[in-house]
């Protein structure tokens, strides 16, 4: 050990500190170190000019403790006049053996002794050699500690816990994920509405601002969810009650209170894949509306294809409203208000459907549900025990990979696959779900609706007035000069007309025969 207070010259010397956020819990202060080695340097008569204080930072790399990187410099820009570097214990300089020689070798070079202030440090062999073991042993030490940290962790997630900040919705009590009573609900309605086919991501997102929930971070100020948050929250399997590990490659049953089915995770699924077939298909081009003119837009130029749209033109007393031709063709493109209109009331009364059709439509769909309820509850059974069968699979194939008969590799490849096993089953399953649809309404709708299209399309807003001619005629109307000619009816309503011009009654006897008619198949 060296003795500097032989020296004439009073020798100089600098104190490192640091804590570690851990060590901070123990009462390992910054000032308790500063103390003690305040007192080795007395003791080896040694003035101390700078001290560097280092607190909340891990021995673990250099590269995340600036005030160390900060020393060296120092050590560099004053060598040869500098003769010591205290500490109190060697670990405060780094618990990685190799790190920590390669420190001590830059600190020879510049002239610096590294002293411990609790631990037998100097310049012979044997207090090198010891210098070194206890250097071995602080990351022996780290070492059996990041082991058992992992071994709880993965004891924790084994047992169905979360680990580390649970999914938005929930929060942490006594080291449970329990419902955040603020956001829990509204993040249940929002599947709820994902799950329908009809929402964007985008949309998703709105919809959650609008409500109040924001992202929170530690650190930084809470900001609006965008489409990518919401994309994270729709594919996290922690809300169908399970969590899931890719370190692992693993995925058990979670001990908190599940926010959706399975059912519903797997659906939303579908629909983020863009496997979604109930999603409804646009019916009209969207457009700038104007309520004064409902047709515009929908109605076509018969001369050259172009859509109308519609103005109001001042006269002398009065303003007067007019259709015309984007392209202006022809000498009188422009068609009054007060002419198009009766038109389309006369176009509308020729297509409404009579009361005998309606009935017979209504009949039709009766029937056509109850034979699909029949046909999907037996479907719906059949998933319920394939489901069963491919869940058994994947229990047996953690259970052989924790006893080590697979692979991790072969258990991801494997699970991968039972994974869109589940997810095909959960989908097929979801679309035997029809109960939700009101029978009553919609054979309701149709009679009180179809029966009288003109009344129907008078009291209707603009929106639905829109809706109502784009779902009859999908190509829009063709005004011809004057008057609606060659306009195209959908498939769906011709059929419906068909019947119609058919004629035939619902008599008890007829009514078989009727329908047979409207499913397109020959009478008997």
């Amino acid at each position: 050990m060296q003795d500097y207070s032989k020296s004439s010259i009073k020798q100089k010397a600098i104190i490192y500190l640091r804590v570690s956020t851990e060590e901070q819990v123990d009462n390992y202060s910054l000032d308790t170190q500063a103390d003690i080695c305040q007192k080795e340097a007395e003791r080896r008569g040694l003035e101390i000019v700078e001290t560097f204080r280092e607190e909340g930072r891990s021995a673990k790399t250099i590269r995340e403790r600036p005030t160390l990187i900060e020393l060296l410099e120092y050590c560099r820009k004053h060598k040869n006049n500098l003769q010591a570097l205290i500490v109190y214990r060697l670990d405060r300089i780094s618990r990685q053996t190799a790190d920590y020689l390669a420190i001590r070798k830059k600190l020879a070079e510049y002239g610096v002794t590294l002293i411990s202030a609790s631990e037998p440090t100097g310049d012979t062999p044997t207090e090198r050699f010891i210098e070194t073991m206890l250097a071995g042993f602080a990351q022996m030490d780290n070492d059996v500690r990041g082991e058992r940290s992992r071994n709880g962790m993965k004891a924790r997630f084994m047992s169905g816990l979360y680990n580390g900040r649970p999914p938005m919705g929930y929060q942490k009590q006594n080291g449970y994920a329990v419902k955040d009573p603020v956001t829990f609900g509204v993040i249940q309605e929002s599947w709820s509405l994902m799950a329908t086919g009809t929402k964007s991501l985008r949309d998703m997102a709105n919809f959650l601002n609008d409500r109040g929930v924001v992202l929170k971070r530690k650190g930084y100020k809470d900001t609006p969810l965008r489409k990518q948050t919401m994309s994270s929250i729709f594919r996290n399997k922690f809300y169908a009650g399970k969590v899931v590990s890719k370190k692992y490659g693993l995925e058990v049953h979670g001990q908190h209170l599940p926010m959706i089915t399975e059912e519903t995770y797997y659906k939303v699924q579908s629909i983020l894949d863009g496997k979604n077939h109930n999603t409804p298909v646009m019916i009209a081009r969207r457009s700038q509306n104007n309520p004064d003119f409902p047709l515009r837009r929908i109605v076509r130029c018969g001369r050259c294809g172009q859509s109308f749209t519609g103005a109001w033109n001042k006269g002398k007393c009065q303003l007067y409203g007019y259709y015309f031709c984007i392209k202006r063709c022809g000498a009188k493109s422009n068609v009054p208000f007060a002419d198009i209109e009766p038109e389309t009331t006369k176009l509308l009364n020729e297509i409404t459907l009579k009361k005998e059709t309606a009935d017979l439509i209504s009949a039709f769909i009766r029937r056509t549900y109850y034979l699909r309820i029949e046909l999907l509850g037996q479907k719906r059974d059949q998933s319920e025990i394939e489901l069963k069968q491919v869940y058994e699979t994947r229990q047996s194939l953690i259970e052989k990979n924790l006893d080590g008969t697979y692979s991790d590799d072969i258990f991801k490849e494997q699970n991968k696959i039972l994974e869109e096993k589940i997810k095909a089953i959960q989908a097929s399953k979801d679309e035997t779900i029809i109960e939700k649809y009101n029978l009553e309404g919609i054979t309701s709708f149709i009679q009180n609706k179809f029966t009288n299209l003109n009344n129907t399309y008078n009291e209707a807003d603009l929106e639905r007035k829109r809706a109502l001619l784009c779902s009859i005629f999908p190509k829009g109307l063709v005004w011809s000069y004057p008057g609606y000619s060659n306009t195209q009816i959908s498939p769906f309503y011709r059929c419906f007309l068909d019947i119609q011009d058919k004629k035939v009654g619902i008599g008890a006897s007829e009514e078989t025969l009727t329908l047979d008619l409207f499913l397109g198949k020959e009478a008997l």
